[in-house]
C-alpha cells in the first residue's frame, strides 16, 4: 500500500467551535484513518489551515469524511493542492533583457533585429548563436502513453510535458518548450517535428507508445542534424545501467557475468536491454505477456524479433518465474504485482531487484525486502529511486554545449558512468546505489561527461563566430 504523500495533498481551513486546540482532535482522527498532517498554520481570521497527505483519491474522501465527522469542527475552505498548483499551468515566458526604453525597443525589435535576420540569412548556422535556439529543446508527445496512464490524448499529456520542461530548466539550465500533437499517425508526427525543428537545438520525445516510438525516433535521427532522444527509452536505460553497476559493487557480482531478467519489453525495456548489452552485461532474458522471448519463437513482433537475436541464448522457455531461476537481477518495466515472491526465491544468492512499475511496483517492496540484497523502485518513498531526472537534464546540457548532432551510445554510457560514479563517491551500500534525484551535482557531472563523449564520438560541432562580437558585423 502506498504511503500518504504530496501527490494527494489537501489543504483545509477549519474552525473548531468546541475546543481551543483543534489539532488535539484532528491529529487522532488523521492517525486513525492513515492520513499524515504535513502542516498547520493559523490564519488571520482565526481559522486554522491544515495540509494533509493522503494515499489516493478514495483516501482523500475518507480523510474528509472523518474530519467532517468531528463535532463542532467546520471547514471554511478546501483545495486539492496538486490541482491548485496547476491552475494556469506551470510555465511562463520571460525575456533575457529589459524593455524599458526606445533604445531597448530599437535593439530588440525594429530596426535592429533586421540586421540579425540578414546575418542569419547569410549564414544560417548563426541561428545557433543569435537566437534562443542554442539552448531550446522541444518536449514532444502525442499523448499515447502518458506515464502509466495509457493513451489519454494530447491535451492530457500537456501537464506532463510542462513538468518535464521545468525539470530541464531546474536541473540542466536547458530551456524546454512543451509541444503536444493532435495526431498519433507516425508519418504526420515525423513531418510535423521535422517542420518545427529549425526552432530547436534538440528534440525530446516523450510518452509515445511502442512500437511507433522506435520508428519515429529512428526517422527523425536520420532526418535532423540535432539530438533526438526518447526519454522513456534511453533515459530509463541510462539510470538503470548505473543502478545495476553499483548494485554489483554492493553484492560483489561480476557485471560481465550477470544473468538479468527483464519483465516488460516495450519502449523502456527494449532500450534497457540494448544499453545493458552494449555495456557488456552477461546474459539477458526478456519476458512479455507471452512469456520469455527467444530466437525462433513464433509470433514475435518485429521489435521482439530483433531483441531475440541478442537475448536468451539458452532459449529458456516459460514465464517470469522460470526465467528467474538462477538469475542475478530482476528488472521490472511492466505493471503492478506481476512478480511472484516465488520468482525472487528462485534467483541466485544476493538477488538484485529493480521493480520499476510506478506507483505500484511489480512486487510489494515490504514483502520482497527481506529476500533481496538490493532493492530499487521508481518511487520516492523507498531508497534507490531510479528516476529519469538523473539523466536527461545533464544529457541535453552536455549535448547542447558540444553542439552535438545526435545522441550516441557512447554519450549514453558516459552519462550512466557519471551517475554511478557520484553514488560510488558517497559510498555505495544496499540503500545507496544511485544518487538522490534532487542531488544538484548530478546534471553538471553528466553534462561534462556527455560533452566529452560527443567530441570523442565525432558528433560535436564548433559554434560559428558571433558577428559584432567575435568579429565585425557584416550586416
Amino acid at each position: 500500500m502506498p504511503a500518504p504523500g504530496p501527490g494527494f495533498s489537501l489543504t483545509l481551513s477549519v474552525r473548531d467551535q468546541e475546543s481551543m486546540d483543534p489539532l488535539a482532535r484532528i491529529v487522532p482522527a488523521l492517525s486513525l484513518h492513515g492520513g499524515r498532517l504535513a502542516a498547520a498554520l493559523p490564519l488571520p481570521d482565526g481559522s486554522l489551515a491544515i495540509t494533509v497527505y493522503c494515499r489516493d483519491l478514495p483516501h482523500q474522501q475518507e480523510i474528509l469524511t472523518s474530519l467532517r465527522g468531528i463535532p463542532g469542527l467546520t471547514s471554511t475552505g478546501l483545495q486539492d493542492d496538486v490541482f491548485a498548483l496547476h491552475r494556469g499551468g506551470k510555465l511562463q515566458m520571460s525575456s533575457t533583457s529589459p524593455l524599458k526604453s526606445a533604445a531597448d525597443l530599437a535593439r530588440q525589435y525594429t530596426p535592429g533585429v533586421a540586421r540579425i535576420c540578414r546575418s542569419i540569412a547569410k549564414v544560417p548556422d548563426r541561428a545557433r548563436i543569435l537566437t534562443q535556439r542554442r539552448n531550446l529543446v522541444a518536449v514532444v508527445s502525442d499523448g499515447s502513453a502518458i506515464l502509466g496512464l495509457g493513451n489519454l490524448g494530447p491535451a492530457a499529456a500537456l501537464p506532463v510535458m510542462e513538468g518535464k520542461a521545468i525539470l530541464f530548466k531546474e536541473f540542466g539550465g536547458v530551456d524546454a518548450f512543451p509541444i503536444v500533437l493532435a495526431s498519433q499517425d507516425m508519418e504526420e508526427i515525423v513531418a510535423t517535428v521535422t517542420q518545427i525543428a529549425p526552432s530547436f537545438a534538440g528534440i525530446n520525445l516523450e510518452d509515445i507508445s511502442a512500437p511507433r516510438c522506435f520508428a519515429i525516433e529512428d526517422r527523425l535521427k536520420n532526418t535532423l542534424d540535432i539530438p533526438v532522444f526518447h526519454d522513456d527509452q534511453h533515459g530509463t536505460a541510462i539510470v538503470v545501467l548505473a543502478a545495476i553497476q553499483n548494485a554489483c559493487r554492493v553484492t560483489g557480482k561480476d557485471f560481465s557475468r550477470l544473468r538479468v531478467v527483464v519483465l516488460g519489453v516495450g519502449a523502456a525495456g527494449t532500450a534497457c536491454i540494448r544499453l545493458l548489452t552494449k555495456a557488456g552485461v552477461g546474459e539477458i532474458i526478456g519476458v512479455n505477456r507471452g512469456g520469455s522471448i527467444f530466437s525462433g519463437k513464433p509470433g514475435l513482433s518485429e521489435s521482439n524479433l530483433e531483441l531475440a537475436k541478442i537475448t536468451n541464448p539458452r532459449r529458456v522457455e516459460g514465464g517470469v518465474v522460470e526465467a528467474l531461476a538462477g538469475a542475478d537481477v530482476f528488472l521490472g518495466l511492466s505493471g503492478p504485482n506481476l512478480l511472484p515472491l516465488a520468482g525472487v526465491k528462485a534467483m541466485a544468492p544476493d538477488p538484485i531487484v529493480l521493480a520499476m512499475s510506478n506507483p505500484d511496483p511489480e512486487i510489494d517492496p515490504e514483502v520482497v525486502r527481506p529476500w533481496v540484497a538490493v532493492l530499487a523502485t521508481g518511487r520516492s518513498d523507498y531508497p534507490n529511486q531510479v528516476n529519469n531526472v538523473l539523466a536527461f537534464p545533464g544529457l541535453f546540457r552536455g549535448a547542447l554545449d558540444a553542439g552535438a548532432t545526435q545522441i550516441t551510445g557512447g554519450m549514453c554510457l558516459a552519462a550512466s558512468a557519471a551517475i554511478a560514479s557520484l553514488a560510488e563517491r558517497d559510498g555505495v551500500n544496499r540503500e545507496n546505489i544511485i544518487p538522490n534525484p534532487l542531488d544538484r551535482r548530478v546534471a553538471p557531472a553528466v553534462a561534462e561527461a556527455v560533452a566529452e563523449a560527443a567530441r570523442q564520438d565525432g558528433v560535436a560541432r564548433d559554434f560559428p563566430p558571433v558577428p559584432g562580437i567575435d568579429e565585425l558585423s557584416d550586416c
